[in-house]
């Protein structure tokens, strides 16, 4: 339960926690009752919502004065509930109505900084209009109509948990992940045969630790060497020269190409390292395009630099190329280098570490709405084959490494590849994603009992 994205239900006494709980877990676990006060320490579960997997937590109702010393202790719990919880779930009387308590828990939960979903709950259907309201008017949102009971409101209780469950839910499962795989930055330095790989790594590392000269294909095993840089723990990792398939006839080549290919797969960052006499080959595009495919940091370094005479055309060919056939990534960090020089080495590192960090980058879901609702107003998305208007509700993150968002709208199959391609470069405007691939999937937000029934 530890793993899954924790929702805890607070309110006064006797709103009707402990009946959502129950119907959460599927089975009568917490003692029910019109006596107030009967659940005292929180209480833990795994709960279930059509496909939604969260743990939740049952609370003491909260009071406004502590007549004993239990009583403080039961809020003490409460309270820690709130700290420790990714959602909150706030239940009010739907038959007494606002209280003065009520307030209170409210500001308390605002100050609390975290997501946080009203239910006006045993709520009469002549009060309706009037108690969600006056529920409004506690400054957490709209309120939700709500029967724990009779299971009423469950669906609109769903969208509201959903973009939170699922961000925090995977974002636990990408933590365990990083945590069980190598601590260290995974930088791979690839190419095509003769680029200078192997030269670049001994220049980094000050010592002849990988074997050069001017054949090609010196390189045959994917080497890894570990390496501190700047208190950054690295692991670079020297490859075989990528040539053209249609070139590779022996059986080892084919072999160290594979060998370079996986390296690129575990890696976190990729230098892509091209000849700058003559940048940008039809080889070094697809290489590119197989880093981004796989969804790697992308740093391109121009090796020989020194060599080269018309610096500004040479760096502004390569922008206008990258431009043109990766219009998703087009602001890929270029760095001009020189490693028998030993010029920008280190440039190239920072960058390198830069695109990691930007990697790893976590959006909050109201930074992400407030960008659906700026980007959506500038542009709005087209009519759909049907005439009806595309509309994009909110975003969340659902992982990072790289970062990838959830949009949820009502027609995601009717949105275009130009649109889909506005998004992605508003969203590198708006959060500075150079050189990492992001990841847009479109969600529907139909009824989740169709599919149940």
């Amino acid at each position: 339960m530890n793993n899954l994205c924790k929702v805890a239900v607070v309110g006064r006494p006797n709103v009707g926690k402990s009946t959502l709980f129950n119907r959460f877990i599927g089975k009568k676990h917490a003692l029910v009752d019109n006596t107030p006060g009967v659940t005292r320490d929180r209480r833990e579960g795994r709960g279930k919502l059509f496909d939604l997997f969260f743990t939740i937590v049952d609370t003491a109702g909260l009071e406004l004065q502590k007549t004993s010393n239990l009583q403080a202790v039961m809020e003490a719990q409460t309270q820690k509930a709130i700290d420790l919880a990714d959602i909150i779930v706030f239940m009010i009387d739907g038959k007494e109505g606002v209280t003065p308590l009520d307030r209170d828990i409210a500001n308390q939960l605002r100050a609390s900084e975290k997501t946080v979903v009203l239910l006006v709950n045993k709520l009469d259907g002549r009060k309706r209009v009037d108690l969600l309201g006056e529920a409004y008017g506690l400054g957490l949102g709209d309120a939700i109509a709500f029967s724990a009971a009779h299971g009423q409101g469950l669906e609109e209780l769903y969208h509201a948990l959903m973009p939170t469950v699922d961000r925090v839910n995977e974002q636990l499962k990408e933590e365990r992940s990083e945590a069980e795989a190598n601590k260290n930055v995974q930088l791979s330095i690839i190419g095509q045969p003769n680029a200078g790989k192997s030269t670049l790594i001994n220049a980094i590392l000050k010592e002849e630790r990988v074997i050069t000269g001017p054949e090609a294909g010196m390189t045959r095993d994917a080497i890894s060497i570990d390496w501190q840089y700047k208190n950054t723990p690295l692991k670079l990792v020297d490859t075989a020269g990528i040539r053209k398939s249609q070139k590779v006839h022996e059986k080892l080549e084919k072999l160290s190409i594979s060998d370079a290919r996986r390296a690129i797969e575990f890696s976190h960052v990729v230098v892509l390292l091209m000849d700058a006499t003559s940048p940008l080959e039809k080889q070094d595009m697809k290489l590119a395009k197989y880093v981004i495919d796989e969804g790697r940091g992308l740093v391109i370094a121009l090796n020989k630099w020194d060599a080269v005479k018309n610096k500004r055309k040479v760096l502004d060919d390569v922008a206008y190329k990258f431009e043109n056939q990766f219009s998703a990534m087009k602001d890929v960090p270029v760095i001009p280098i020189s490693a028998l020089e030993t010029y920008n080495i280190y440039k190239l590192l920072d960058k390198a570490i830069e695109v990691y960090h930007r990697w790893n980058l976590r959006f909050t879901t109201s930074q992400l709405n407030k960008w659906v609702s700026y980007v959506t107003t500038q542009n709005p998305p087209p009519l759909a084959a049907n005439g009806k208007r595309v509309k994009i509700k909110y975003a969340t993150q659902v992982r990072n490494r790289p970062p990838a968002l959830a949009l949820y709208c009502n027609l995601p199959k009717e949105i275009p590849k130009s649109y889909d391609r506005y998004l992605q470069n508003a969203l590198r405007d708006a959060f500075d994603t150079q050189g990492v691939p992001v990841r847009l999937y479109y969600r529907g937000g139909d009824n989740p009992y169709v599919s149940k029934k």
